[in-house]
This record gives structure tokens, sequence and C-alpha cells, in this order.
């Protein structure tokens, strides 16, 4: 669906744009921001985002997720000065057929600069480039207080002195995974690690390695150390828990603070439901 809207921007009104991946965040967070008196303005991310998002948008536009000289074009005409980044933008795509994604030469030009094609230096090479354009990238953070995994036992269900030592174990592997840049998930049964996610993300992570645990496998989720909170925060919901429930995972250990439970009353609720324990972690406590 093209611009739905061509009058200029409010210009007495704050606006940020969002640029919107797959899942259920964007909307959480466009939500927020109105509620913070921004008007938003929505990118679509084709075929990751689409015109579900509408409804939660001041304006409404969608781009494919190559088109990075038009998303810039896009970002000039609505006078967009501030903007935050949400849902799934999968690096798979890069290598799925070019009807998925379809880069222009900004974005050529720009993968091909590139020291490596890792999620760090892919997101800082695209915030460089919008910066040039005199755009700047707010924390999502900023947008998703409401959001951030709390400390503690969030469930019914608690894990048990075992389940605790899994945690522990994994948690230090989890950390250095994010350090090399190559994923923030684990999954870990009985202090050996099960799967590592990489490019196939969170939810076929969980999927393979619970799969090779049987049930009762402790799922671990945490921020990179040098975690930049303006892309790829951590972030689960509901479609986490029901890849879970669909292998009969036991645990699933977030960092406390540093990620993101998106619908955190209704997630909890699904949680106790599947009989799942939820927790929150804080990396001193182990």
């Amino acid at each position: 669906m093209p611009v739905t809207a061509a009058q200029p921007p409010n210009l007495d009104s704050r606006i940020i744009g969002l640029i919107a991946g797959a899942g259920q965040l964007p909307a959480s967070i466009a939500s927020e921001a109105k509620k913070m008196g921004y008007r938003v303005v929505v990118f679509a991310l084709k075929p990751l985002a689409d015109e579900s998002l509408a409804p939660f948008a001041d304006e409404f536009c969608e781009v494919n997720v190559g088109q990075l000289g038009k998303l810039i074009k896009l970002l000039k005409q609505f006078e967009v000065r501030d903007v935050v980044m949400a849902g799934k933008v999968p690096k798979g795509l890069l290598y799925k057929s070019k009807t998925s994604i379809i880069p222009d030469a900004r974005a050529l030009k720009l993968l091909f600069s590139l020291k490596d094609r890792s999620d760090d230096s892919i997101m800082l090479g695209i915030i460089h480039e919008l910066e040039k354009e005199g755009i700047k990238f707010l924390k999502t953070t900023a947008f998703t207080k409401n959001l951030l995994t709390p400390d503690g036992e969030l469930t019914k269900k608690r894990p048990s002195k075992t389940e605790w030592k899994d945690i522990a174990f994994g948690w230090s592997i989890a950390r250095e995974i994010g350090r090399l840049d190559i994923g923030q998930t684990i999954v870990i049964k009985d202090k050996a690690v099960m799967s590592v996610e990489a490019i196939e993300g969170t939810d076929e992570a969980i999927l393979r390695g619970s799969t090779l645990a049987g049930p009762g496998a402790v799922i671990i989720k945490v921020s990179k150390p040098q975690q930049d909170f303006r892309f790829d925060v951590p972030v689960v919901g509901i479609d986490t828990l029901h890849i879970m429930k669909k292998v009969h995972a036991a645990i699933l250990a977030l960092e406390a603070h540093k990620s993101i439970i998106v619908d955190m009353e209704s997630f909890i609720k699904e949680a106790d439901k599947a009989g799942i324990a939820v927790v929150g972690v804080s990396e001193e406590e182990l």
C-alpha cells in the first residue's frame, strides 16, 4: 500500500518515525509513542510488516526492506528527524530469494562497504547512513519501559534447583555468543548446550535445541555485553511461548531490565496456562 497521506506533518507536534519489522513490538511502541505525545509515522518494512500496523499510525507507508534510498526519501518527505526501530528483521532475508528483498543502489553500496555482515555491522551501517541525512535513532527502551523484564520469578511455576544450575551454567555462554555477535539465545539441558541461536533466529533455535533435549529444556535469552539499545534488543512474545509449549521446554530465563516482554500481562497468563516458568535474571544474582 502506498503512502496513505501526503499532506505536510503538523509541525506543532513532535514526530517520530517507526521503522517496523515483524512481530507485535512495533504496535506496542507506536501506541506508547502516541501516549507520549508523538505524531507517529510508520514505515512498514515489506515483506515483514503489513497494513495491520496502519491503525496505530498517524501516517503509514510501506517500503521494501532493501530499499534504503526510498526509506530515506520517505523520512525526508514526512520531515522525520527522530526514528525508532522495532520488530524482527531476519538477516536470513539476505540469502533468500531476490523476490523477498530487493536492495537498491544505496543499500548495495552499504552492504559492500561493511567489514562483515554481522548484525551489529549491518545495523550500525544503516544508522550511520541515516545520521548522514540528519536522522537520529532513539533507544527502543525509551518507548518500552513498561515492557522491560522485571527481576525475579514471574510465573506460578518456579525453576527447580537443578534448573537454576542450568541457568547459571548457560548464562555466561549466552553472554559470550552475544559478545561475538552470533545470537542472544541458547538452549540448555543438564548443563549441556543443545543449540545456539545464529542466523535462524530465536524461535528456530528453541525448536531445534528443545527437540534434541527432549522435555524440560531451559531457554536463556540475554542482551549482548556491547548491546546498543537502538536496535536488536532481546524480545519475546506469545509466539515464543507457543514454540516452547510445542517442544515441552520448561524454563525461560530473560535478562532483567535489558529484555522486552511484549504484552507482558497476557504473556505471563499464557506461560502459567502452559506450565512454563519465566524468570527475570540479573547477572550479579548468579
